[in-house]
């Protein structure tokens, strides 16, 4: 999932856990590309089950304040300390220009997160141009038809399958999970693990409303932009997104396919728990709470998730800030991109700050 949730931890915290991997995923993989691949290479008609639009996930916070008041006060003390973590809005400003506007989104489909706030609203309706992850996403068709053309991004091509990979007991797991979704396993059988750990991990509720033609707010900003006729702009492409993700090991992959089944239904409350932080504009605790609400686990690689860390987060985080700074040079631009990209010490706020812009919270 997710998200299409971008954004990282400090370098100094070594010591991880299994499920960190599982929640990188989950925070960092556009929620774009989730949606394009699964409705445009696996269903001719959604099978699973219609109608299914209400989440049923909690927050957990509340339930980690009372049960685990240490946790909680050390999530809490990792938030305050991440620079950039209290607003998902932002003003870019330079003398000569006209303000521009960051936004940072959650690639899901929930009608909470696709209201704006007033200024928000205001911003991306006055703004010249509107600049997401990727333009591709607005013609979802015409982009699975071109990632096809690279398959070996998304899939076995050696006649191999994730079936293969698996023990019998996870391969019975991984059957009930997508079978939960309305998915066969036959129908992703050949898919790389990282794109079928994003369809497990995905609340059953957000997959009907994607399967039914739900917008997610990065897609709804380009649509509503194109309606009225304004310029849409991407920095990345789809073919850029999926690469990063299938640079890391396939061990790395399968451990993480592993872990998101392993949580079973814990995922709706997890996915609620960082819907609910957004909304509040408190990005910099999603990291921390993550870490806080999983179980620990023992004998884990720190190389994995320093991997995942460079190649997802990092990486992209620059190329968005040197790929956005053409469109800011004109002003009145409106960039929209995953929350989980802008706090930090190499989140985008601080990457456009060294650009020589003035970039502060707006809400």
């Amino acid at each position: 999932m997710l998200a299409n949730f971008a954004h990282e931890m400090k370098p100094h915290l070594s010591h991880r856990r299994s499920a960190d991997r599982l929640l990188w995923l989950v925070a960092g993989l556009p929620m774009a590309i989730l949606a394009l691949l699964l409705l445009a290479l696996l269903w001719a008609a959604p099978a699973h089950a219609a109608g299914e639009t209400v989440c049923a996930g909690r927050n957990l916070l509340p339930d980690l304040q009372r049960e685990k008041p240490d946790r909680y006060a050390a999530m809490l003390a990792e938030s305050e300390a991440t620079p950039n973590g209290k607003s998902r809005f932002w003003k870019i400003e330079k003398p000569g220009l006209a303000p521009s506007w960051l936004l940072g989104t959650m690639h899901v489909t929930d009608t909470r997160v696709l209201t704006l706030s007033d200024a928000a609203r205001k911003a991306s309706s006055e703004a010249d141009v509107i600049v997401i992850e990727s333009d591709e996403i607005l013609d979802e068709k015409k982009a699975a038809a071109a990632l096809m053309m690279q398959p070996e991004l998304t899939m076995f091509t050696d006649g191999t399958t994730i079936s293969d990979r698996l023990t019998p007991e996870e391969k019975l797991k991984l059957e009930a999970g997508l079978k939960e979704r309305g998915i066969p396993l036959a129908a992703v059988n050949r898919m790389k693990p990282w794109i079928i750990a994003s369809v497990v991990s995905m609340p059953a509720c957000e997959m009907a409303r994607k399967a039914t033609g739900a917008s997610f707010l990065d897609k709804k900003l380009a649509e509503d932009a194109k309606a009225a006729g304004k310029r849409v702009a991407g920095l990345e492409t789809l073919a850029e997104q999926i690469s990063a993700m299938a640079d890391l090991p396939l061990d790395f992959h399968l451990k993480a396919l592993i872990e998101t089944l392993s949580l079973n239904d814990e995922m709706d409350d997890i996915i609620e728990t960082m819907t609910e932080l957004y909304l509040s504009g408190d990005i910099g605790m999603t990291m921390p709470m993550l870490e806080a609400v999983t179980p620990e686990t023992s004998g884990e690689q720190d190389s994995g998730y320093a991997a995942f860390e460079k190649r997802i987060v990092l990486d992209r985080n620059k190329v968005m800030a040197e790929r956005s700074a053409a469109l800011l040079a004109d002003g009145n631009a409106f960039i929209a991109v995953g929350a989980l990209h802008l706090p930090g010490e190499e989140g985008l706020v601080e990457l456009l700050r060294k650009q020589g812009f003035s970039v502060s919270a707006v809400d």
